[in-house]
């Protein structure tokens, strides 16, 4: 008999026993949730979940996955999670501010919180204050910090696999290199056009509100340049940032100058161009002085103040002197500090 309840007990305790999952449970809550009330979990062309967010931002729903990174979709924001069936994971965010606020846990917590924090971490070492003064002794102590940096961060994820460990390291010297060829091209930009130092000049550009303007024309003002085009994405998403800018310096010493460099390459003809420029200025009521360019790309001023892309913001001082030759963009608070500061003197 007592070998028989034994016996009784240990079937109870298999058939108790959990069979391992063949899905992965997610979880979580979305701050200020986007409007289409959608979570996208997808992988490329070869797997798509659409979760639905309730009202108050939470969801849950079961997947069945191949072991792998995945991406998320909400809105307009994307997101990575790493997923294997069996998983019981979970995140939370604020829509507002998605990367920053982005926090796993359960299963796979480790990696996946590694991997958003070393994506996040490049923004500690190379800030805006470097970009908008950039020297190589700066740029060199920025990447030693983020190198150093990072190994402290891999440190504080125990769950981390080799994998992940070594696409994170791959992501730090992507970001080295890129970030170095950046910042190595502004800083060299200043080397050749230094601050003090005589500006390349305009002459004669057509005047959106007629005739034609000179650079010699604002000679006693400081002038704040912007080089752009209409078919420009992110010089049309500095736009509102700009009118703001023009707005809280109006009637002080100071003139803002867009230059349009559109030519036929992009409109098929350059009077196409110079009528895709005049619809637009027009159209979205854009202020201050507008120029079209003598020669596109090919203009003189653009090519001395070796413009390969924009937009680009030149500052030029009252007697026509350079300033900077890569200014903060109207959207950049830095932008404001530096007129203040040069308005006051």
């Amino acid at each position: 008999m007592k070998k028989i309840l034994v016996l009784l007990c240990a079937l109870s305790i298999l058939a108790c026993k959990e069979e391992p999952k063949d899905y992965v449970t997610i979880s979580g809550k979305i701050l200020n949730p986007h409007e289409s009330k959608t979570l996208k979990v997808y992988k490329d062309k070869d797997f798509e979940k659409v979760i639905t967010v309730n009202e108050d931002g939470t969801f849950s729903d079961t997947l069945k996955v191949a072991e792998g990174d995945y991406t998320l979709r909400h809105g307009d924001e994307l997101g990575s999670i790493y997923l294997k069936n069996g998983f019981v994971t979970s995140f939370e965010t604020d829509y507002t501010d998605f990367d920053k606020t982005l926090v796993y846990k359960g299963d796979g917590s480790d990696i996946n919180n590694y991997v958003i924090q070393s994506y996040l971490l490049a923004d500690n070492y190379f800030t805006d204050d470097l970009f908008a003064n950039p020297n190589s002794e700066r740029l060199e102590k920025a990447v030693s910090a983020y190198k150093e940096g990072f190994q402290k961060l891999e440190s504080n994820y125990k769950g981390l696999d080799s994998l992940h460990k070594a696409n994170g390291v791959k992501t730090m010297e992507g970001t080295i290199t890129s970030l170095k060829k950046y910042l190595s091209g502004k800083i060299a930009l200043r080397d050749a056009l230094p601050e003090g130092s005589p500006s390349p000049t305009f002459e004669n550009y057509i005047n959106h509100a007629g005739g034609t303007t000179s650079l010699s024309d604002l000679k006693g003002k400081y002038v704040y340049v912007d080089i752009w085009a209409t078919w420009c994405g992110p010089c049309k998403r500095e736009i509102p940032s700009l009118k703001k800018v023009e707005e809280q310096f109006h009637g002080q010493n100071i003139e803002f100058v867009s230059i349009s460099v559109d030519d036929e390459r992009r409109s098929g003809t350059k009077e196409k161009a110079f009528e895709a420029w005049k619809k637009m200025v027009k159209d979205k009521d854009l202020g201050g002085i507008q120029l079209f360019s003598d020669n596109a790309w090919q203009s003189d001023f653009v090519k001395n103040y070796k413009v390969n892309g924009i937009p680009r913001f030149i500052l030029i001082d009252p007697n026509g002197n350079i300033v900077s030759p890569d200014a903060p963009r109207p959207s950049n608070p830095q932008l404001v500090e530096l007129l203040e500061e040069k308005l006051k003197s």
